[in-house]
């Protein structure tokens, strides 16, 4: 044993002598390159060492800090370290080598490199092959440190400017250097430091080994650096506590130095690790464990004061007091952090010291108001957009999605949010009674101060500029919030108790009645004109109302002047009598209006008589047609109505209205009229040609380009009159109307307003909370069909709207400002007509509420945020100093108060991927990242997961299961993921997803598929909100089949089927899904295996176990092999509505159904690749199918004939299958000779 002792010293102290040596070494090579540049008169010299020695210091210093290093048994150690030595050698030759200078004899250098790799390789054997890392004496240390500084300096400045994680790495590297120097020089004693000096080489190795471990795969460094900063970053803070306590008073020059370089770095220090340990904490800690809440909280305050550090309002003589307070709450937490991970069963200590936080917090609070902090200047904010009462609503929705959210940036201003929106609350309720033209400096100091509310609020939770806002902008805030409070009291007790209601949102400003139509060209809805006629000249002796509905420009009034003035009508009627309403409330004055135009009189408005008895007997007992053009609600129908007697002479109301519900009301023995758009084929160039060119027609020349202008009026007359305007002002040539086809909307735009005037009508009459519904869809493409479920999912996402109710649909719909499709077998979907698009575009970025931007644009100099953005990413012209998801500190980052992101576009490269970062978008309720611009790995992963607003996740990933920091997007309601080539495991992280309604994956399981380990689920974990959920990949499992009970309210399920035979059934295994009472859509792909241990081959096994729920209305089957039995089973499904076959081999190649196999409520039948040649069915098997669509079925021959005693189909059609198109006809001939004037559509492709 004393023998090994002293063969161990001997290794240390040759060790020490070789080291010694390769740092004399390193130093005559460093001197060498200076020599060169100071004394070498050849310039080509000069300028070879100029050019190498950076690169040279960098080499040098990586072989220094791996040699000191070698005993950590470095992957590839000996392979890199000999390359290192030989890039040396290489860098060094072409100067050596110069015969004309003799540069290597000169300088001795062939026997400097010759030294430099001997003790290089004596250094390595030495500690390669030791068993354990020696204690490096004080002077080795600071030398490894020295290397490790210049080496982090590298990463941040030159390969990693982007990412300011490197900077602060290089920070900790010089920092700690520097306190070991004052150690080594005598200016901190021993005793103070006994406990941290032995933590700082363990330090310099992982910082070394991190360093290394990317020199070996670089694109690891990004996501191993928070790991880093955990570990090194707490001995920082031991040191910042011994510079606070013990060196604070020193008078020493170079602790001054020191001290002031350590303030300067410290704050982004302890920023960027509280960020960190929040991660780690929500990986590692469940936020049920006990004090984990107010250690979040605590680090949110922390961070608050961090972030942004407003120096210049902190009193100069503070800031080291303030910096010493930060640094020991943050050693504290980070204490707290660590026994929690390793016990979440907190000891009491651990609770008692968690519960001290939020009183340290408040103290701290009061001390920065009164002690450390200059009071900033009180600030006037001047409210920005047009639409006030639009911003109020979207305010309260905001304040109140923050308070339910339970996020820990919350905590801090919790109380100050209730007392704002219930304040404001008050206030927008007091002015429902107040007149606001009487008032409005005070409506205007209103919108001011909640804009400024909003702006306070969201800087805090974002912290920009937050510690401020936090001690100072908040309170002066309400307090202003208060005094209005008090204005708006005392306005409401002057106001007399019996007078009515003014709402305060009634923007809109009275519009003239329009005069009667005249002088128009009218074409067009002659079916629809001959229906109306008949109405009115025939049919029930009662009075009977005839509406008109439709969009904005669709052609109502147009029609109803054609009808009124048709000479059949005239003759037929005693009186007739026009009156466009508008939004004219003022029912008197339409009276007069009517009664002028009925009895021929003068009478003048402001004469006091009963003008409604007047006018009924003007009425009475003649048979009268009343036209009421632009009505806009119900009230106004029922006010104007009241007059007209209800005579049994035939006499008739004909009104037109935007709003379908108001037509319904009106409704007495005729159903509402919804006037389609024109067909442009037909009538929309009918227009433009009669416009254009009168009694004459269009030059041949001009046809062709003239119907395509037609086209784009999308069957809007309005659209198709203005266009038609604009061509007959100019010349008749081919050059001018292709012009006027490139850029037809802006000739709309730029030379009529009548278009954007009458949509702006219907918008302005919509309910507030449905504005941002309609604005909304302009954020789509133009011309996009939009998803009705997936707009649902969105708008709440977004927070514009609380809870989007099936009314919100009718109303837009009854609005006529979208257009509605709803086709069987298909999504419903709503799209907008291009000019609505255009306005709703205008109005949207008017509020504020989103914008277009392209990565390559130029950061705006507006201090105005939009609720959401969506970013067009281009490779070639990024611009790396405004793109948001490019966060440097250096640069201020844009966009920290959005709501709402997507980014689409280009692939981003991965070394620009890698220095992305989320972390600053702490608003964010809606992320949507294209996976084809970037495939989140798991560090941004982290990031995103600590954005607990996000309501709305679309990524693309490829990690195998969802991580623990999931459990922090608590708020999170709808997630969508792109996996291609993995299967996300949900379980158990899925649990904590309280909140989810829909989860959409490419591939996904709940459980690892290749494992046999039981999974274990605690009794009360379920998920009741969730509603969506694709793509399953299943298996047969007993806990496959107990897991759906946990999702009792699923309403949408999409799975693979794996091959699984059940023994006790003898059928293919099938999940049972009955206990799923509100399952409304099943869709089913079946993967067969290639080899069955079961031995029960898929060609002789056809019979399928099926358990669906009696609600199910959608079902789609993919890939499988059915028997007659199977089908039976989905036939007796009592509210199947939609069912569809996808590559599907029915048994023996027919279907037969019995008699007792009814679809009883089934629309829609889709049969695509079915294997089957014949179909046998009864008379009553398709009770209400109104759709077959027949795809790719070669075998069948014909359609059985049983369809045409369909009296409810619709259409057929046909797609791949030409053989079927004779007996589809024959069933449509049939249908219609039957039915008499019912046509069958038959479409083929």
């Amino acid at each position: 044993m004393e023998n090994e002792g002293k063969r161990e010293k001997g290794k240390a102290n040759n060790c020490m002598v070789s080291f010694s040596a390769l740092r004399m070494d390193v130093v005559n090579i460093l001197d060498f390159m200076e020599m060169l540049k100071t004394e070498e008169e050849d310039q080509n010299v000069v300028n070879m060492a100029n050019k190498i020695e950076k690169a040279m210091k960098m080499v040098l210093a990586f072989i220094c800090t791996y040699v000191q290093l070698s005993y950590c048994d470095f992957e590839q150690f000996e392979d890199k370290m000999t390359f290192k030595r030989q890039e040396v050698e290489d860098m060094l030759r072409p100067i050596l080598n110069d015969v004309d200078n003799n540069i290597g004899c000169k300088y001795n250098m062939h026997h400097v490199l010759h030294s430099f790799t001997h003790n290089m390789n004596d250094c390595i054997s030495s500690n390669h092959h030791s068993k354990s890392s020696a204690t490096m004496t004080e002077e080795q240390l600071n030398f490894l440190l020295l290397n490790l500084h210049h080496l982090s300096k590298i990463l941040s400045e030159y390969i990693f400017p982007l990412d300011i994680k490197f900077e602060i790495l290089q920070n900790v590297c010089v920092n700690i250097r520097n306190f070991h120097g004052l150690i080594m020089n005598g200016y901190v004693e021993h005793e103070i430091v006994e406990y941290v000096l032995p933590q700082l080489q363990p330090m310099a190795e992982s910082v070394g080994r991190f360093l290394w471990n990317g020199y070996i795969d670089e694109n690891s460094l990004h996501f191993k650096l928070p790991h880093l900063f955990l570990k090194i970053i707490p001995i920082e803070l031991e040191v910042m506590h011994i510079y606070f306590t013990n060196l604070k008073g020193s008078t020493s020059e170079e602790v001054g130095r020191v001290i002031n370089q350590l303030l300067e770095t410290f704050p982004d220090i302890l920023r960027e690790y509280l960020i960190h340990l929040q991660e780690h904490m929500v990986t590692v800690v469940t936020p049920r464990a006990s004090g984990a809440r107010n250690i979040h909280v605590m680090m949110e305050f922390l961070l608050i004061i961090l972030t942004d550090m407003p120096t210049d309002f902190i009193h100069h003589d503070k800031f080291f007091d303030l910096l010493a307070r930060v640094g020991a709450h943050t050693r504290e937490v980070s204490n707290l952090v660590w026994d929690l991970s390793r016990n979440e069963a907190s000891t009491n200590g651990t609770n008692r010291a968690t519960l001290d936080l939020l009183d340290n917090i408040e103290l701290l609070k009061e001390d920065l108001k009164h002690d450390y902090l200059k009071a900033a200047e009180s600030s006037q904010c001047c409210f920005p957009l047009s639409d006030g009462l639009l911003f109020m609503h979207l305010l309260h929705r905001h304040l109140t999605d923050l308070l339910g959210s339970n996020a820990y940036s919350i905590s801090l201003i919790k109380e100050e949010i209730v007392q704002v929106k219930e304040d404001l609350e008050f206030i927008i309720s007091g002015f429902v009674n107040i007149e606001r033209e009487l008032d409005k400096s005070l409506w205007a100091h209103v919108l001011d101060v909640a804009y400024e509310a909003r702006d306070v609020i969201d800087s805090i939770i974002v912290r920009d500029n937050a510690l401020l806002h936090l001690i100072f902008s908040l309170p002066i805030t309400i307090k202003k919030i208060k005094l209005i409070k008090e204005d708006v009291s005392n306005l409401l007790e002057k106001i007399p108790k019996n007078r009515s209601c003014i709402v305060v949102n009634s923007s809109k400003k009275p519009v003239e009645s329009r005069s009667l139509p005249s002088g128009k060209i009218i074409v067009g809805f002659e079916d629809e004109t001959d229906w109306i006629i008949s109405k009115l000249t025939s049919g029930p002796k009662e009075l009977d109302v005839i509406s008109i509905t439709g969009m904005p420009g669709s052609g109502k009034t147009t029609l109803a002047y054609k009808v009124y003035n048709d000479k059949s009508v005239s003759r037929h009627f005693d009186i007739r009598a026009w009156c466009t309403v508008d939004q004219v409330s003022d029912k008197k004055k339409l009276w007069v209006e009517l009664l002028n135009l009925v009895a021929g009189s003068g009478l003048k408005f402001s004469e006091d008589i009963d003008v409604a008895d007047m006018l009924r007997k003007q009425l009475f007992g003649k048979r009268y047609l009343i036209v009421l053009d632009d009505v806009w609600d119900s009230t106004t129908w029922d006010a104007l109505t009241r007059p007209f007697p209800l005579c049994e002479i035939g006499s008739r109301i004909i009104f037109t209205t935007r709003e379908k519900n108001v037509a319904i009301h009106g409704m007495r023995n005729t159903d509402p009229l919804n006037l389609r758009l024109l067909r442009p084929e037909e009538k929309s160039w009918e227009l433009l040609e009669k416009r254009a060119f009168g009694e004459q027609s269009c030059p041949d020349e001009l046809l062709d380009i003239g119907k395509e202008i037609s086209q784009k009026c999308q069957g809007l007359p309005l659209v198709a009159d203005l266009i038609a305007g604009v061509i007959a002002r100019r010349e008749k040539k081919k050059t001018v109307w292709l012009e006027i086809r490139n850029n037809l909307n802006s000739f709309i735009f730029d030379s009529e307003v009548d278009v954007m005037k009458v949509i702006e009508l219907s918008y302005d009459q919509l309910p507030h909370h449905l504005k941002p519904y309609l604005l909304y869809l302009a954020c789509f493409s133009k011309d996009t069909a939009v998803r009705v479920d997936v707009l649902k999912l969105l708008l709440h996402s977004e927070g514009l709207v609380e809870d989007v109710m099936e009314d919100y649909l009718d109303n837009l719909i009854s609005s006529s400002l979208v257009i509605l499709f709803d086709e069987i077998g298909f999504y419903s979907t709503f799209q907008l007509h291009d000019l609505v698009y255009g306005f709703c575009l205008i109005k949207a970025r008017e509020e504020m509420l989103f914008n277009l931007v392209s990565s390559s644009a130029p950061s705006s100099s507006s201090d105005l945020f939009p609720w959401k953005m969506s970013i067009i990413y281009y490779k070639e012209h990024v611009g790396l100093n405004n793109f948001v998801l490019l966060d440097s500190e250096k640069n201020k980052y844009l966009g920290k108060h959005l709501y709402s992101l997507t980014i689409a576009g280009d692939k981003m490269d991965d070394s620009l991927s890698n220095t992305c970062h989320l972390r600053h978008l702490r608003l964010l309720r809606v992320l949507k990242l294209d996976p084809s611009f970037i495939m989140v790995k798991d560090s941004l992963l982290n990031e995103i997961c600590m954005l607990n607003h996000l309501r709305y996740l679309r990524i693309g990933t490829e990690v195998k299961s969802l991580p623990s920091s999931f459990s922090n997007l608590w708020n999170l309601e709808n997630l969508w993921v792109t996996n291609k080539r993995s299967t996300l495991v949900l379980l158990p992280r899925i649990w904590d997803l309280v909140k989810l309604q829909v989860l959409a994956v490419d591939s996904c399981s709940f459980f690892h598929i290749d494992t046999n380990e039981p999974i274990l689920i605690a009794e009360d974990s379920k998920l009741e909100n969730l509603r969506f959920l694709e793509k399953l990949v299943l298996s047969y499992s007993k806990d496959t089949e107990d897991i759906f009970k946990r999702f009792p309210n699923l309403q949408h399920l999409v799975f693979d089927l794996k091959e699984s035979w059940d023994y006790p059934t003898e059928r293919y295994w099938f999940p049972k899904l009955d206990s799923l009472t509100e399952l409304e859509l099943v869709q089913v792909k079946f993967e067969s295996s290639n080899s069955n241990d079961c031995r029960h081959s898929v060609a002789t096994n056809w019979s399928w176990d099926f358990h669906f729920p009696s609600n199910l209305k959608r079902l789609l089957l993919y890939d499988f092999t059915m028997a007659s039995d199977s089908l039976s089973t989905i036939a007796a499904l009592p509210n199947l509505e939609e069912f569809s076959l996808i590559r599907t081999i029915i048994q023996g190649e027919e279907w037969n159904m019995g008699e007792e196999d009814t679809f009883e409520k089934l629309k829609y039948l889709g049969l695509r690749e079915v294997t089957f040649s014949m179909w046998v069915f009864g008379e009553e098997s398709f009770p209400m199918l109104e759709k077959l669509v027949l795809v790719g079925c070669r075998k069948l021959e014909e359609i059985p004939s049983s369809f045409g005693d369909m009296f409810s189909l619709k259409i057929i059609e046909l797609i791949e299958s030409p053989q079927l198109k004779d007996s589809a006809l024959q069933i449509k001939q049939y249908i219609e000779d039957m039915m008499g004037g019912v046509e069958l559509k038959v479409e083929i492709s």
